[in-house]
C-alpha cells in the first residue's frame, strides 16, 4: 500500500491554509472588541443556526467515530449506526424541551445549571466529574485514535501525530468559540466530501472484487453476502447482543446515552447557549439532518472492509501493533486504497475530524474549569481578559496531558467507540436524573441531585465490576445496566425529594416555551419519518 503522494499533501496543505487562515481572519475581525468570558467561551449572539449545526457535527464526529465506529461496522454491521440515528430524534427532543429552559434562565454552562438548580456542592462535585472524563476518556481517545490513524496513513510516527493534531487544535481553540464555531463550518465540509469519497470508493472496490462495476452494485453485493451487517436490532444471542441489547436501543438505555450526550454536555450545548431559541432551534434540527447521513460516512466503510476482508485482503493489514487482529485498523486501509489526490482529501476529512472535535472538548475543559471552579473559588476579582488568558492556558494544559496518559488508558482493547461508551456510561445515567427531574419537578432537591451523581456513578462502577451481590451485572449489556441505574437514581430522588424539606429552586418554565415554528415542525416531522423508516427496512 502507498502512503501519501505529494498531490495528497498539496490538498491536505489546502486544507490546512483554508482552516488556519479563516480561523485567523475571525479571530483578527473580532480582535478589535474588549474579549468577554462569554464571547471566548460561548460567542455569544455569533453564531447563525448554519454554524451551529455544522459546529455540533464536527465535534461530535471525530476519531471514536471515524475510526471506531468504521471499526465496529466492520465486526458488527449497520447496527452500530443506531448511535447516530438515535442521536437525530435526540436532537429534535433537545431543541424543543431543553434548549427553551436553559436559554429561559441564562444558563451559559452545565455546572451553573446544577449551581442554579441545586447548590454549589452537586455543581463543583459535577465541574470535576465532568474535567476528569472529558480529559481523562474523550481527549484521550480523540487524540489516540486520530494518531493512529493519521499515522497508519502518513507513515509518520506516532507521537509526532499526536503532537501535530494537539497543536493544531490548540491554534482553533485558542481564538475561543466564535473560531471555533465557524471554522467547523468548513472542517464539516471537508469531512463530509472527504468521506463520501472514502464511502463511495470502498463500495465500488467491492463490486470490482466480485467482477461487476458501480455503487449499486456492490452495496447490493453487501447485503446479499453479509446480510448479518444490515439489521439494526440484534436478538437475544447474536454475537453482539451485549453491545446493542436488542429493543434498548429504540427504548431503553439508548435514550440515556443519547439525551445526556447531546442535552446535558457542556462539549454540545455550548454551541446553542450563546443563540436565541430559533436559532438554537435550526441550528439542532440541522444538525440532526447530518446526523441522518453519517453512517454513510462512518458505518459504511467498515462494512465494505469486511467485506473485501472476507474476499482475502487486508489479512496482515487488520493486524494492530501487538500483533493481533485490531477492527479499529479497518478505516485506515481503506484510506491507503484510495488514488492519489483524494488519499489527500480523505486524510484531509479525518484530520478535520479529529482537530474539530480536540477543539471543542478542550474549550469545554476550559470554559468548565474557567467559570465553574477557578473563578468563584480562587478568582473571583480577576478581570474578564485575565479569565480569558487562564481559559487558553487550561486549553494547553489539559491538550498536554491528554498526550501523556493516551497511551496508558487501554483504549485498543475494546475498540475506541465501544470505550467511549462504557466509560463515559458510568457517570451518564446520574447526571441525566439530576437534569430531567431538575427540569420537571420543582420538588427536586440537591440532597437528591448529589445522590444520582455521586450515588449514581459509584452504582455504576460497581456493577461494571461485578461488585455487587446477587446478579452477575457485568454478564448484563451495559446499555441496560445504565437503564437500571437510571431507575435507581429517579427512584430515590424521588424519596429524597419527599422526606427532605423542598429548597423551593425550580427553574422558569412555561407551555408556551416549547412552541415551535412552523417550519421546524415540517422539519422535525422528515427526521423522524426517515428514522422509522430505516428502522422498518434494516430491522
Amino acid at each position: 500500500m502507498q502512503k501519501l503522494q505529494t498531490l495528497d499533501y498539496l490538498v491536505f496543505l489546502f486544507y490546512f491554509i483554508v482552516v488556519a487562515g479563516y480561523g485567523f481572519w475571525i479571530y483578527n475581525k473580532k480582535k478589535s472588541t474588549e474579549t468577554s468570558t462569554k464571547d471566548f467561551f460561548l460567542a455569544e449572539g455569533s453564531l447563525t443556526w448554519w454554524a451551529i449545526g455544522a459546529s455540533l457535527i464536527a465535534s461530535n464526529i471525530s476519531a471514536e467515530q471515524m475510526i471506531g465506529m468504521s471499526g465496529n461496522g466492520f465486526s458488527m454491521g449497520l447496527g452500530i449506526s443506531t448511535y447516530e440515528w438515535m442521536a437525530a430524534a435526540t436532537l429534535i427532543i433537545v431543541a424543543v424541551f431543553f434548549m427553551p429552559i436553559y436559554l429561559k434562565n441564562n444558563i451559559s454552562t452545565m455546572p451553573q445549571f446544577l449551581s442554579q438548580r441545586y447548590n454549589k456542592t452537586v455543581s463543583l462535585i459535577m465541574a470535576i466529574f465532568w474535567l476528569l472524563l472529558y480529559i481523562m476518556v474523550n481527549l484521550t481517545s480523540i487524540l489516540y485514535l486520530g494518531a493512529l490513524a493519521v499515522s497508519g496513513i502518513s507513515g509518520l510516527d506516532f507521537y509526532t501525530c499526536m503532537v501535530f493534531l494537539a497543536i493544531f487544535a490548540i491554534i482553533i481553540t485558542i481564538g475561543g468559540m466564535k473560531v471555533i464555531g465557524f471554522t467547523d463550518v468548513i472542517q464539516v465540509f471537508f469531512l463530509v466530501i472527504g468521506g463520501l469519497a472514502a464511502t463511495y470508493l470502498a463500495v465500488t472496490l467491492v463490486s470490482d472484487k466480485y467482477g461487476m462495476e458501480g455503487l449499486a452494485n456492490g452495496f447490493k453485493l453487501m447485503t446479499q453476502n453479509h446480510d448479518d451487517h444490515f439489521h439494526m436490532i440484534y436478538p437475544k444471542g447474536n454475537p453482539h447482543y451485549m453491545s446493542l441489547p436488542g429493543l434498548t436501543v429504540l427504548f431503553g438505555g439508548m435514550w440515556i446515552v443519547n439525551l445526556n450526550y447531546w442535552g446535558c454536555n457542556q462539549y454540545i450545548t455550548q454551541r446553542a447557549l450563546g443563540a436565541d431559541l430559533n436559532t438554537a432551534r435550526n441550528g439542532l434540527l440541522f444538525a440532526a439532518f447530518l446526523k441522518l447521513l453519517m453512517p454513510v460516512i462512518v458505518t459504511l466503510p467498515g462494512i465494505a472492509a469486511y467485506a473485501l476482508y472476507q474476499k482475502g485482503m487486508f489479512q496482515q493489514e487488520m493486524l494492530g501493533v501487538d500483533g493481533t487482529f485490531n477492527q479499529d485498523r479497518a478505516y485506515p486501509v481503506l484510506l491507503n486504497l484510495l488514488p492519489m489526490g483524494l488519499k489527500g482529501l480523505s486524510f484531509a476529512a479525518l484530520t478535520a475530524a479529529v482537530v474539530a472535535s480536540l477543539a471543542g472538548k478542550a474549550n469545554s475543559i476550559s470554559t468548565i474549569f474557567t467559570l465553574d471552579v477557578f473563578r468563584p473559588y480562587f478568582a473571583k476579582e480577576m478581570s474578564e481578559k485575565q479569565l480569558v488568558v487562564v481559559g487558553r492556558i487550561v486549553i494547553v494544559v489539559s491538550m498536554i496531558l491528554a498526550i501523556l496518559i493516551s497511551p496508558f488508558m487501554g483504549i485498543e482493547k475494546k475498540g475506541g467507540f465501544q470505550f467511549i461508551q462504557e466509560m463515559t456510561g458510568l457517570l451518564s445515567p446520574g447526571i441525566f436524573a439530576a437534569f430531567i427531574m431538575g427540569f420537571f419537578w420543582k420538588k427536586t432537591n440537591s440532597a437528591g441531585a448529589f445522590f444520582a451523581i455521586v450515588g449514581g456513578f459509584l452504582i455504576a462502577l460497581s456493577m461494571h465490576n461485578n461488585w455487587l451481590p446477587g446478579t452477575d451485572w457485568s454478564a448484563m449489556p451495559f446499555l441496560d445496566r445504565m437503564g437500571w441505574v437510571f431507575v435507581i437514581c429517579v427512584v430515590v430522588m424521588f424519596i429524597l425529594s419527599l422526606v427532605l424539606p423542598d429548597e423551593n429552586k425550580g427553574l422558569e418554565i412555561d407551555a408556551s416555551m416549547f412552541k415551535t415554528t412552523t417550519g421546524f415542525a415540517i422539519g422535525a416531522a422528515i427526521v423522524i419519518i426517515t428514522i422509522i423508516s430505516l428502522y422498518t427496512y434494516f430491522w
